[in-house]
C-alpha cells in the first residue's frame, strides 16, 4: 500500500490558470506561481490529497517544447518559488507530480543548438532520433530530424542513447533533491521507450519512497505499460470516453464493458491496474462542455470516483465550468481563474459540493482503494456495482434515465447502509438493500458502521445536487444516432426484479442493421470497421514521414474500435 494508492488527484495546468503570455520572452521573472498558493486550501477542501502540476519547466510556448529541465518557467516564476510551493502542498498533505516531457525537445534546449552550430561535428548529433544532414526543414535548419506528432517544434529524443538516458536521470534527481516532488506524469508515454521507462522505473524505486511514475497513454492494452518493472500508472483513455459516451448514449452497457476489460487486464489483482481515471483534462474538452444532459454531471463524476482507478479532476471542472477544443488552439481548455470568483462553491455550488463529498469519502474508504469490483446490476439506463476489501465494503448506484428507478442489489456484511450523498439509511435485508436512486443521479453507499467511525465522511446533506441543475433534453438527432440496445436488467441475485425501461420506437440505423445480424456477420462487420480505422491512422502517420515496421505492428496490435477512434482524433 502506497500514498498514490489512496490518491484523489486535482490537475493544475499552470501556464494557463497563471495566464502567462502563450509567448515565451525569456525575459524578467515573473512569480507566477506563488498566484496559486491559495488553490491549496481549496484543493484540499475539495477531498484531494495530490496534485498533478505541468509542464513547469523552461519552454518556448505551452509547456511541452521544454529548453531547461532544470529551471522553473521564467513566466511562472524562479526555482525558489516552486520549492516553496510544493513545500506549501506537503505541509497540507497533499502530494506532488510533475510533467515528464521526456520523449522530445523544444528546439531551444541546448542539445539542439549544437547540432544547428557544429552540424556533424556535434557531439549532440545522436541524442535526436534520425538526423540527416542531408535533409532539411521548415526552419531551414539545413538538416531534418525525427518529431512527435508532425511537429518540427518537438524534436525527438533518442532515448536509446546511454547519454540521454542519464541526462533525463540526472534531471529527476534533481527535482527530488530540489523541490522534494512526489512523482512524475510521463508525457506521451505511448510512444516513448520501453527499455528507457523501465529505467525510469529503476531510478524511481531509487530516489525516494513510492516515487509514482504515470504515462499518458492513449490506446492499446495498458498492461503493457502497467507492471511491476515499467509504470505504476497511465491515463484512462478508455474509460474517459466511455463515461461520456455512455451517458450521452443512454447506454450504460459501454461503461460496465469498458471497466470489465480494464478489470481482467490487471490479471489476478482485486483491485485491477490502478488506472488514472479522469473526465476531462488540458487536451480534451470539459466534461459539462461534452455532456447532452448536464444533470449526467452528477453521474459520470459518482463513476468516476467509485470505479476501480486513482480519480483526478481537472482545475476548474469542479465548478461545472464549460471548454470547448477549438481546432487550431487548446487554450479554451486551459483558461486563467480567478479562485476569488468561486468563493464558498463548496456551499453554493452543487457540482463542487458533490465533487468535495466524493473525494472525502474515497479517502476515507479502504473499499474504494483496495476493493475488487463485482456488478450488481445492468441495464442502459440503471447501473450498479460493489467494491470489497476485507470487511470494508461499498455500493454505488446510478441512473441515467429522466426518472427515479427503485433496484434491489446484493450487500455486504453490514446490516445497514448510508447512502454519503443524502444521508439515507437502508436495511440489509435477505443479504440484499432496496434503494430509490433520483433520476439523472447515484449515489455511494458505505455500511453505517464505515461511516460513524470516519468523521471525515459523515454523511453530507447536498440539497441542491439531490435535483441537479439539467439541460434541455437530447436532440431527437441524437437519439436517431445513438438508438438503445435492449434494456435487460442483469443481476447477481434471483432476489432483484427484472425491469426495462420503455421507450419509443426510433428510426432504423445502420447500427440497427447491425444488432439483427447473425454472430458471423457481426464478427466481420467489427473486424471491417477495425480495418477501416487502421487504413486511416496509417495513412495519416504516413503523411509525417516514412512508416517504419513497429509503426505497423503497433498499428496492428490495436484492434479496439474506441481506442483506434481516439487514436484518429489524437491527429492534428
Amino acid at each position: 500500500m502506497a500514498w498514490y494508492d489512496e490518491a484523489v488527484f486535482y490537475h493544475i495546468y499552470p501556464l494557463g490558470l497563471t495566464d502567462a503570455p502563450k509567448e515565451n520572452s525569456y525575459g524578467p521573472v515573473e512569480h507566477r506561481l506563488n498566484t496559486l498558493l491559495p488553490w491549496i486550501s481549496h484543493i484540499k477542501e475539495i477531498g484531494c490529497n495530490a496534485l498533478y502540476i505541468g509542464p513547469l519547466f523552461e519552454s518556448v510556448g505551452h509547456g511541452y517544447e521544454t529548453t531547461d529541465y532544470k529551471k522553473l518557467d521564467s513566466r511562472l516564476g524562479d526555482n525558489k518559488d516552486l520549492a516553496n510551493f510544493v513545500s506549501e502542498c506537503h505541509k497540507a498533505g497533499i502530494k506532488v507530480i510533475f510533467d515528464g516531457v521526456f520523449n522530445h525537445t523544444g528546439r531551444d534546449f541546448f542539445a539542439f543548438q549544437d547540432i544547428k552550430k557544429n552540424r556533424e561535428n556535434s557531439p549532440y548529433r545522436d541524442w535526436y532520433c534520425n538526423v540527416n544532414f542531408g535533409g532539411n526543414t521548415e526552419y531551414n535548419d539545413g538538416f531534418s530530424y525525427e518529431n512527435w506528432g508532425g511537429y518540427n517544434l518537438l524534436v525527438k529524443l533518442n532515448q536509446r542513447n546511454p547519454a540521454v538516458k542519464d541526462y533525463i536521470c540526472d534531471a529527476i534527481r534533481f527535482w527530488v533533491s530540489e523541490f522534494d516532488v512526489d512523482g512524475i506524469r510521463l508525457d506521451a508515454a505511448d510512444v516513448l521507450d520501453f527499455d528507457f521507462m523501465q529505467a525510469l522505473r529503476h531510478l524511481a524505486n531509487e530516489v525516494k519512497p513510492d516515487f509514482w511514475l504515470m504515462g499518458e497513454v492513449i490506446h492499446g492494452d495498458y498492461s503493457r505499460w502497467v507492471n511491476e518493472g515499467t509504470l505504476h500508472s497511465v491515463t484512462n483513455y478508455q474509460l474517459h470516453k466511455a463515461l461520456y459516451s455512455g451517458h450521452n448514449d443512454h447506454n450504460y452497457f459501454e461503461i460496465a464493458h469498458t471497466v470489465k476489460r480494464l478489470y481482467e487486464m490487471g490479471g489476478s489483482r482485486p483491485d485491477g491496474l490502478k488506472l488514472y481515471n479522469f473526465v476531462d483534462n488540458h487536451d480534451v474538452e470539459r466534461i459539462y462542455t461534452k455532456l447532452n444532459n448536464k444533470a449526467h454531471f452528477a453521474p459520470v463524476h459518482i463513476l468516476m470516483y467509485t470505479l476501480p482507478g486513482i480519480p483526478s479532476v481537472y482545475y476548474g471542472s469542479e465548478f461545472a465550468i464549460e471548454g470547448r477544443k477549438e481546432k487550431w488552439s487548446d487554450a479554451s481548455l486551459r483558461p486563467a481563474l480567478n479562485l476569488s470568483d468561486f468563493k464558498d462553491a463548496v456551499k453554493t455550488n452543487p457540482s463542487t459540493e458533490l465533487i468535495a463529498a466524493l473525494g472525502h469519502a474515497k479517502q476515507k474508504s479502504k473499499a474504494l482503494a483496495y476493493g475488487d469490483y463485482r456488478e450488481l446490476m445492468l441495464t442502459n439506463r440503471q447501473y450498479a456495482f460493489s467494491r470489497n476489501f476485507e470487511e470494508d465494503s461499498a455500493i454505488v448506484t446510478v441512473n441515467n434515465d429522466d426518472n427515479d428507478f427503485t433496484m434491489t442489489v446484493a450487500a455486504g456484511n453490514s446490516s445497514t447502509y448510508v447512502g454519503v450523498l443524502s444521508g439515507e439509511k437502508v436495511s440489509v435485508s435477505g443479504g440484499t438493500i432496496t434503494v430509490k436512486v433520483k433520476s439523472n443521479y447515484g449515489e455511494l453507499w458505505l455500511p453505517e458502521e464505515v461511516v460513524s467511525k470516519s468523521s471525515g465522511i459523515a454523511p453530507v446533506k447536498l440539497s441542491a445536487a439531490e435535483t441537479p441543475k439539467s439541460a434541455p433534453a437530447e436532440s431527437p438527432a441524437a437519439e436517431t444516432a445513438h438508438p438503445d440496445q435492449k434494456e435487460t436488467a442483469v443481476t447477481d441475485t434471483p432476489s432483484a426484479p427484472r425491469q426495462e425501461t420503455p421507450k419509443a420506437p426510433a428510426p432504423v440505423t445502420p447500427d440497427d442493421a447491425a444488432h439483427n445480424m447473425t454472430d458471423k456477420e457481426k464478427e466481420a462487420f467489427e473486424k471491417g470497421k477495425i480495418a477501416g480505422l487502421q487504413e486511416a491512422i496509417l495513412a495519416t502517420m504516413e503523411k509525417n514521414g516514412p512508416l517504419t515496421d513497429q509503426m505497423r505492428r503497433d498499428v496492428a496490435n490495436n484492434v479496439y474500435h474506441d481506442s483506434l477512434i481516439n487514436w484518429v482524433k489524437s491527429f492534428r
